[in-house]
Order: C-alpha cells, then sequence, then structure tokens
C-alpha cells in the first residue's frame, strides 16, 4: 500500500530541507538557461523541415537534432564544468557517481517533434547528490521555458506560476503521454484511475507537466520513464506547490522504477496513489 498523504509530503519536504539552504547558485542558473538557450536555436534550425528519423535499438525516433542538441550540451558542460556529471538519452553516462550530475533529454516528445507538433521540449536536470534540484523545460518554438530550482519559485518565462487546488480524483483533468506507454502489469491500474476522473486526455509528453505547475492540469501518471525523462520535472512541479513521486508515493532520483505521478494538489495526488495501489478482486 502506498504511504499516507502526510507521510508522502513529510518525507518529500523533509528531504528538500536536509538538501540545503540552495545549492543553485546564480551561476548555475544562469548556466541553465543558457543551455536551452543553445538548445533551443538547434531545434529552431530543424523543427518542421524534412530530416532523416533514425529507429534506436529499442525502436523509438531519434534525429540529428536530438544529438546534436546533447552533443551540445555536454561540451558546455564539460568545459565550464568538468567537474559534473552527465546522464544523457543518446550520448549516456559519465562521472554520475559526483556530487553534482546534468541529465539531459534534448528533445522530449520526438514522434511529437517529427510529426510537426509543438508540445515537445528540451529537459535539463541538474542532480545534487542523486536529488534533483534544478529543472528547465524549454519549447523553443512556442518559447515557453519553464524553470525550478530549490529555493527558487518555478517561473514560465521569468513570472512565477502555481499549480490549482483539485480536492477530488473525480475532480481532476488527468494527462498521460498515451495508454502505450504502460505495461501490461501496470495498464489495469492507470485504467481504473483513468475512469474516476472528470477529463483524461492523451498526449503532451513533458509539456502536461509544465501544465500542471502553471495550474492547468491537476494530474499527471506515466510508466516505462527514464530519469532523463522526469528528473528535470521534479523541481519544476515541487516549486510550483505541487507534487511528484512513483506510484508507491518515494521521491524520484536517477534509480526510481519509471512509475510516475505528478500533481498539483497532494489530496487529490493520495486519492490517485490510493486508486492505482488497489487490488484487484
Amino acid at each position: 500500500m502506498p504511504p499516507s498523504m502526510y507521510t508522502v509530503w513529510h518525507t518529500i519536504n523533509l528531504a528538500n530541507l536536509i538538501m540545503t539552504v540552495s545549492v543553485i547558485t546564480p551561476d548555475l542558473l544562469r548556466f541553465s538557461q543558457t543551455l536551452a538557450d543553445i538548445s533551443g536555436d538547434i531545434i529552431r534550425r530543424y523543427f518542421r523541415t524534412p530530416i532523416k528519423v533514425d529507429d534506436k535499438a529499442d525502436q523509438s525516433p531519434v534525429t540529428i537534432a536530438d544529438r546534436e542538441v546533447e552533443a551540445a550540451l555536454r561540451e558546455q558542460i564539460n568545459r565550464h564544468y568538468p567537474q559534473h556529471g552527465i546522464y544523457g538519452e543518446e550520448y549516456g553516462t559519465e562521472n554520475t557517481d559526483a556530487e553534482f550530475v546534468w541529465v539531459l533529454d534534448p528533445i522530449d516528445g520526438t514522434k511529437s517533434f517529427i510529426t510537426g507538433k509543438p508540445l515537445f521540449g528540451t529537459l535539463i536536470a541538474l542532480l545534487h547528490q542523486q536529488r534533483p534540484v534544478l529543472g528547465v523545460l524549454d519549447q523553443p518554438f512556442l518559447r515557453e521555458r519553464w524553470l525550478g530550482a530549490t529555493g527558487h519559485p518555478t517561473t514560465l518565462n521569468g513570472q512565477a506560476v502555481r499549480v490549482r487546488a483539485c480536492e477530488k480524483v473525480q475532480s481532476a483533468a488527468l494527462y498521460t503521454t498515451s495508454p502505450l506507454i504502460f505495461r501490461p502489469e501496470t495498464l489495469p491500474a492507470f485504467q481504473r484511475l483513468q475512469a474516476q476522473v472528470k477529463l483524461p486526455v492523451f498526449g503532451g509528453d513533458c509539456y502536461a507537466y509544465a501544465l500542471t505547475a502553471s495550474g492547468f492540469v491537476d494530474l499527471v501518471v506515466e510508466d516505462t520513464l527514464q530519469p532523463y525523462d522526469y528528473c528535470a520535472l521534479v523541481p519544476i512541479i515541487e516549486q510550483a506547490g505541487g507534487i511528484i513521486t512513483d506510484w508507491q508515493g518515494k521521491a524520484l532520483d536517477l534509480h526510481s522504477d519509471g512509475t510516475v505521478i505528478a500533481a498539483g494538489d497532494a489530496r487529490c495526488h493520495a486519492q490517485a496513489l490510493q486508486i492505482l495501489n488497489e487490488t484487484a478482486c
């Protein structure tokens, strides 16, 4: 059974308190913006142009834009913060035992990108002692950028944003990228939750989490995610007043199991956890 709402909040808030008053310096904040600027310039050159799409080993698509962005960001990190580690989707890991580790997803939502839909995003996270403490979600075509960091309220293009209240699951707008992302053993749990919410919506990838932080969505529930899919979203959701965990209510880090649930309201989060963890009769 998942922990109680109080236990989840207490554990996550205590972890944030212990983390430090603020390991996120002005230089790190500026550097994260520089990385997002670089990625945006590259992506805008390729978006809605005829580019070759390759298939990775897992049959997921990848383009020259994905690879060029990550290569450029890694070069910047290695130049300015050579002591930091990197965990990237396209080029793997280096020095991930470091105190600080950057987690990069050059294009989260490549399927949207290659089909011309501007609901993808670049995800840039910074972990301190394995815990996400800074996150950037940049949508370069719409020129929207969400930034969240420990000790800094989440912003959209520099303006503070906040989650909205949603007391009951039955009133919630729920997003997931696709029902196809769930494993056979997790799909029934998601379907139980989907049947109880007010408005289930598919699509959006990382953009759905940004909309949650901005107070337009109440729940995002997904499975089979990798650290580069969710690490940047943790500070963005939390510093907007929301909560994001795995399906057992545990804080997310590099070693999480791939299940993710984000909510703007802790009451809705707790109810959704209960539904996801119900034992079928």
